[in-house]
C-alpha cells in the first residue's frame, strides 16, 4: 500500500473515533475519574497524532504556497511539519481562554498534544523510511 493512501486511512479513522469520542462517547456517558481525564484529552492527542499524517495526505504532490510549506519529503520536514502543528494547536488552546469560543483551557491539552506529535514523528519517521525504501 502506498504511504498517501496509508495516511487517507489513517485519517479518516482517526477523525471517527475522535468524533465517536467528542460527541457520542463523553456527552452520554460518565466515567469516573482516571476514565474521564482520559476521555477529555483523547481528541487532542489523537488529533496532535494525525497532523504529519494529514500533512502528507493533503499536500504531497502539490506545489502550490502551503504544500511546499507542509509536505513532507525528508525527516526535517517532518520536523517542521510538527514543531509548526504543535505552535498551531498551543495557540489554539490559549484563544480557549477568551470566554467568546466557549471552551475552556486545559493544560492537560497541550501535554496529550506533546505527547501525541512525539508519538507521531516517529511513527511516521519510521514509516516514511519504510516506504521510501521499497
Amino acid at each position: 500500500m502506498e504511504l498517501k493512501t496509508l495516511c487517507r486511512w489513517f485519517m479518516i479513522t482517526g477523525a471517527l473515533v475522535i468524533w465517536s469520542i467528542k460527541f457520542g462517547i463523553r456527552p452520554n456517558y460518565h466515567f469516573e475519574e482516571p476514565a474521564r481525564l482520559l476521555l477529555g484529552i483523547a481528541p487532542n492527542l489523537l488529533g496532535s497524532f494525525l497532523i504529519p499524517f494529514g500533512a502528507y495526505w493533503l499536500f504531497s504532490g502539490k506545489n502550490y504556497f502551503v504544500a511546499r510549506i507542509f509536505r513532507i519529503q525528508s525527516l526535517i520536514d517532518l520536523r517542521v511539519v510538527c514543531m509548526l502543528g504543535f505552535g498551531m494547536l498551543v495557540i489554539n488552546e490559549y484563544l480557549q481562554l477568551f470566554p467568546v469560543f466557549g471552551r475552556t483551557f486545559d493544560y492537560f491539552d497541550i501535554a496529550s498534544s506533546v505527547i501525541g506529535l512525539s508519538a507521531s514523528y516517529f511513527v511516521f519517521a519510521r514509516m516514511m523510511n519504510r516506504y521510501q525504501l521499497q
